[in-house]
C-alpha cells in the first residue's frame, strides 16, 4: 500500500493528465461506437445492435454527402486563403515596424473575442449593404470563413515567429544567401510547423462552424447545418460515421506530423 501511494505521488501529474485525456475522449469513443449502431427506431439514441450497414451506405440520406462535400470544399479553400494571408500578415507584424502596428494587433484579436452571433450578423449586414443578399451561398460562406479564420492563423504563426532566433537568418546572410534564399531555405522551414498547425486549426474551425455559416449560407446546407436540421427529426447513424472518419483523419495528420518532426530532430542530432 505504501509503495502504491509513493508511486501515485511520483506520477500524480501523469495520472491526472491521462484521466483528463480519457474524459475528453469519451464523447469521441461514443461517436465511434454509435457509428456501428443499428437503431431500433428513428428516435433511438441507444446502442441496439451491431451493424456495418452505416459504413456501407454513408450517403444515405443523399443530402448528407452533399453537405459534407460542401463543408470540405469551403474548409479547404478557406484554409488556403486564411493561411496564405495570415502567414504574410504574421511576417509583416513580427519582422517590420510600421505606424499602426499596435492597433493592428488589437484588431487581429477582435474576431477571436467577438461572439459568433455578432460577427455573423455583421457579415450578413455587410453582404446586404453591398447588394449580395440575393446571392448568399457558397462565396459568402467562403468569405466569412476566411475572415474569422484569419485571426487564428496570424496568432499561431506569430507565436512561432516570435520564438525563432533572428541570428539564424543573420548567419544565412553571412554565408552569402540573399533574402529569397534565406526565406525559402531557412525561415520558411523553421516556421512551417506553425503554418501547418494554423492550417489544421483553420480547417477545423471552418468545417465545424454553424452560427456564422447559418446566417450567410442562403440556400446552401453545410454539414453542421444538416446535423442541426436532422436532430429535429431523427439523426441518421451515418452522421456518426462521418464524425469517426474526420476524427481518424485528424489523428492521422497529427501522428504523421509528430513522426516527421521526430525524424527531422533525429537527423539534426
Amino acid at each position: 500500500m505504501t509503495r502504491a501511494l509513493r508511486w501515485l505521488g511520483d506520477h500524480l501529474v501523469l495520472v491526472l493528465g491521462l484521466l483528463v485525456l480519457l474524459y475528453m475522449l469519451v464523447p469521441v469513443l461514443v461517436v465511434i461506437l454509435m457509428s456501428f449502431n443499428a437503431p431500433a427506431s428513428r428516435n433511438s439514441y441507444t446502442f441496439d445492435g451491431f451493424t456495418l450497414d452505416n459504413w456501407r451506405n454513408i450517403c444515405d440520406p443523399y443530402q448528407l454527402c452533399s453537405s459534407v462535400s460542401l463543408s470540405l470544399r469551403i474548409g479547404l479553400l478557406a484554409t488556403l486563403g486564411a493561411t496564405l494571408l495570415g502567414t504574410l500578415m504574421a511576417f509583416a507584424m513580427v519582422r517590420h515596424r510600421f505606424r499602426g502596428r499596435a492597433a493592428t494587433n488589437v484588431f487581429i484579436f477582435l474576431p477571436m473575442a467577438t461572439p459568433e452571433i455578432v460577427m455573423g450578423s455583421s457579415l450578413l449586414a455587410l453582404f446586404v449593404n453591398v447588394g449580395a443578399s440575393q446571392r448568399l451561398g457558397f462565396w459568402t460562406i467562403l468569405i466569412a470563413h476566411i475572415l474569422f479564420c484569419l485571426s487564428f492563423v496570424v496568432v499561431t504563426v506569430k507565436a512561432r515567429l516570435a520564438g525563432l532566433d533572428p541570428r539564424i537568418e543573420q548567419a544565412a546572410a553571412d554565408l552569402y544567401a540573399n533574402e529569397w534564399q534565406t526565406f525559402w531555405r531557412v525561415s520558411l522551414p523553421l516556421v512551417l510547423p506553425g503554418i501547418l498547425a494554423a492550417a489544421l486549426l483553420s480547417f477545423s474551425l471552418s468545417f465545424d462552424d454553424f452560427i456564422i455559416t447559418n446566417l450567410n449560407a442562403g440556400q446552401e446546407v453545410t454539414f453542421p447545418m444538416f446535423v442541426w436540421g436532422a436532430q429535429q427529426r431523427a439523426i441518421p447513424p451515418q452522421i456518426n460515421v462521418i464524425g469517426t472518419i474526420m476524427f481518424l483523419l485528424a489523428l492521422t495528420a497529427v501522428v504523421v506530423g509528430e513522426v516527421g518532426s521526430r525524424r527531422r530532430s533525429g537527423a539534426v542530432r
